[in-house]
């Protein structure tokens, strides 16, 4: 819709004129051309501009004034009329551009203003314009319920003055009125004001869709309910159920399912069928009933009692661990035994087996229970508790809680299908507690074979038959595992692998693992047996194999790189020589016990830690001062107190060692290096001394000899634990020697008897006996 053709020129306003108006700062509002508005002055510099209004042929220059700022353009206003209190009504004539400006005598601010016309060039692209803004501006309108506006707006025909309306739109904040009013041309004009109502009624637009869709879900609401209600009317008068329930009795037919838990379900159908589906306890009855037949109740998987497969299928999957595979065999022949005797139906209370396999990270616990699961025929489900706080989390939330679930029993044996699955309790030592649950004292009842044929969860409120499940847990730690849970558990202790084993690992398992992972065929990378071996002793010193693996991998994916780089290449060959080209620079001194011992009063102890046994170098030295002894290296109380009785007994028997009375006035100072690390136990008490007798007497400790065990006053050596580990420790420290209690003597036997027959063992029953084999002559 045009107003005139085109390029023709309508004069809407006088021709440009330059006047020095007195200001009227707006703070407030704008005022546009062609308004007539009643203005209240009260401030001092309102008062001003209107008194020297008076000497301008009454006319006024409106400003509005934004954040201590004027705006570019003002409007010029004829004062239409004025009262003594401040009332002006004053009538908007043109836009005026602002010039400069100065104060007069009576404070009035004087400004240049060019006034300017509203000249508009009628042409397609203004028509379009127009024709645009006529109908988002109805719309708008429309939409807030203001017909008769519209048609008021489309009533006028100057494009400037339509486009001037908008000031009094409730939806431009003053900031866009002001940038309205500083737009001279037309065009520009209506371009923002395009933008701006057309965001506008997008949102006006959305507010009525999101309303409507409201209100019809409201009415399907209703609807629904009154059809529900007459439709179970119906169903009464036929004698007929509910669907939803009629399929659950179905399901409640079909399974035969433990008379407690039937009534259960039979109960919470009732209450189905009793309840609207308004009701919020309808979908959490349906929730529950849905997990109740989900769990695999009566259903079990059968057990594979071929011993000889079973051993087969252990020895595939993982080299060495006997005492693991003894003892699940062991299971496997019981099971046997009372399934052919007729027994395996009978009272099997008291016939769980709750394993913990104990021992540090990478020897294989964790992988050990899906093995022993292929072995046994059974599925596998594995609950990692580590960092598990909650109890909720092992016995679940009660039903009253909004989003209550199983726990992680009762989910584990959803996953599994069966009630007799392997399940694997990963990380037991790092069970946490606080205000919310100790988890541990939950799975006191589960690892309990006297109760866990009854365990309640929270949840499901029935007894779930935990008796038939084989319970794996791991850990690296016993001292952190509570003493009643422990008792409930048959500990098998994992401490780690001989040299010789871990090549028969890489070469079996690990190797072959890492090919598959990085793309390479079995026939592109043979590595020799010396080189795996060379990257046992060389590039690896742990008692599991997890960091050997990523050695293994970073070879491979060299090897990788070369064929992918090197067209022509088919079988890479590595030996000992090579390992170092692929794998850099040996990162495992074997001389360090030798390199450290090469002075008096350092004794090479052994220890059990987290992560299985080490190596632990005790330094001592004595100085001028006071006398006492000094102790560093992040020690705990035990570890402190076994120092302190190792230098009484040296001040009590220096004449029998060889020590001059006169240098035990000085003051000692014993270090266990790494101090980083904190470090506990008795265990180090023998090489305290070793370290102490060392020093005073000037008599080096041999570098091929490691010790351990807990000294008293009267110099009796009393035993220690983890043997095993820290023997294994020693092998791959390349010591020759161990000193071990007495009364530890047996503990050897656990040894492997490689070596056993590649180490010597010293039996010290009291400190005589170890100085004797520990120092130098």
């Amino acid at each position: 819709m045009g107003f005139l053709s085109n390029q023709r020129k309508t004069e809407l306003m006088p021709e440009t004129a330059q006047l020095t108006l007195p200001v009227l700062p707006l703070h407030n509002g704008v005022v546009f051309p062609h308004m007539v508005v009643t203005i209240r002055i009260e401030t001092d510099e309102g008062k001003t501009a209107l008194a020297a209004a008076s000497r301008s042929l009454g006319r006024l220059l409106l400003v509005p004034r934004l954040e201590g700022r004027y705006a570019a353009v003002g409007t010029i206003a004829d004062i239409q009329q004025s009262d003594g209190d401040g009332n002006v009504v004053v009538s908007g004539l043109s836009r005026a551009r602002v010039g400069a400006g100065s104060v007069d005598e009576n404070g009035a601010l004087w400004v240049d203003a060019e006034s300017s016309p509203e000249v508009d060039i009628i042409d397609d692209e203004l028509d379009t314009l127009v024709a645009e803004y006529r109908a988002v501006v109805s719309a708008v309108l429309e939409n807030r319920g203001l017909a008769g506006v519209a048609e008021r707006l489309l009533d006028v025909d100057n494009p400037s003055r339509m486009a001037d309306l908008a000031v009094y739109s409730p939806d431009l904040s003053l900031e866009q009125k002001v940038e309205l009013l500083e737009a001279l041309d037309i065009r520009q004009r209506l371009g923002k004001l395009l933008v701006w109502m057309r965001e506008v009624l997008a949102d006006l637009e959305l507010r009525r869709k999101v309303r409507d869709e409201a209100a019809e879900q409201i009415e399907k609401g209703q609807r629904d309910y009154i059809l529900r209600q007459q439709m179970d009317a119906i169903r009464k008068e036929l004698g007929e159920e509910a669907d939803v329930a009629t399929e659950y009795r179905a399901k409640l037919a079909e399974r035969e399912l433990p008379e407690k838990v039937s009534e259960a379900l039979d109960r919470e159908i009732g209450r189905l069928e009793r309840m609207s589906e308004q009701s919020p306890e309808h979908s959490w009855i349906r929730t529950w009933l849905d997990t109740m037949f989900d769990l695999p109740w009566g259903i079990t998987s059968e057990d594979r009692l071929d011993l000889d497969e079973a051993w087969t299928v252990l020895d595939a999957d993982h080299t060495g661990l006997r005492d693991v595979k003894e003892r699940i065999i062991e299971h496997l022949a019981v099971r046997k035994l009372r399934s052919e005797r007729g027994l395996i139906d009978g009272d099997d209370r008291n016939t769980g087996t709750i394993l913990l396999l104990v021992g540090p990270p990478g020897v294989g616990k964790t992988s050990l229970g899906e093995s022993v699961a292929r072995a046994l025929g059974r599925k596998f489900v594995r609950v990692a508790l580590g960092g598990v706080r909650d109890e909720a989390e092992i016995r679940g939330h009660r039903r009253t809680y909004v989003g209550a679930r199983p726990g992680r029993i009762a989910r584990a044996l959803t996953e599994a299908e069966t009630m007799n699955p392997v399940f694997l309790l990963d990380e037991m030592d790092k069970v946490g507690a606080d205000w919310r649950g100790d988890p541990s004292s939950a799975l006191l009842e589960v690892l309990d074979p006297a109760q866990n044929h009854t365990f309640r969860d929270h949840y499901l409120e029935v007894d779930l038959d935990l008796s038939q499940v084989l319970f794996i847990a791991t850990a690296n730690v016993m001292e952190t595992i509570p003493g009643p849970l422990l008792d409930r558990t048959e500990v098998i202790n994992i401490d780690g692998y001989t040299d010789a084993e871990k090549v028969d690992i890489a070469r079996d398992h690990l190797l072959p693992r890492q090919l598959r992972a990085t793309g390479l065929e079995p026939e592109e990378l043979e590595v020799t047996d010396h080189a795996l071996a060379a990257v046992v002793d060389r590039y690896t010193r742990e008692a599991g194999v997890r960091n050997l693996e990523r050695e293994l991998g970073k070879l491979s994916r060299k090897v990788a790189t070369e064929i992918a780089r090197r067209a022509g290449v088919e079988k890479v060959i590595v030996d000992e020589p090579k390992v170092r080209d692929y794998l850099g620079k040996p990162k495992i001194w074997k001389d360090e016990a030798s390199d450290r011992t090469d002075v008096p009063g350092v004794a090479t102890g052994l220890a059990v830690t987290g992560a299985g046994g080490d190596v632990l170098f005790i330094e001592a030295t004595a100085m001028d001062g006071e006398p006492g002894l000094t102790l560093t290296g992040q020690l705990g109380d035990v570890m402190k107190e076994s120092a302190r009785i190792a230098l009484s007994y040296v001040e009590a028997h220096a004449e029998e060692l060889g020590i001059d009375p006169e240098a035990l006035t000085r003051r000692y100072h014993v270090h266990v290096p790494a101090g980083a690390i904190p470090k506990d136990g008795p265990s180090a008490g023998v090489a305290m001394l070793t370290a102490l007798v060392s020093l005073l007497t000037g008599r080096k400790v041999k570098d091929t000899v490691g010790m351990t065990g807990e000294i008293t006053l009267q110099g009796k050596v009393l035993p220690i634990g983890g043997v095993k580990q820290k023997v294994l420790a020693a092998h791959r420290a390349g010591l020759k020697e161990v000193v071990v209690p007495r009364r530890n003597e047996a503990d050897l036997d656990e040894v492997p008897e490689k070596v056993r027959d590649e180490m010597t063992f010293t039996i010290a029953d009291a400190a005589g006996d170890v100085l004797e084999a520990a120092l130098q002559a």
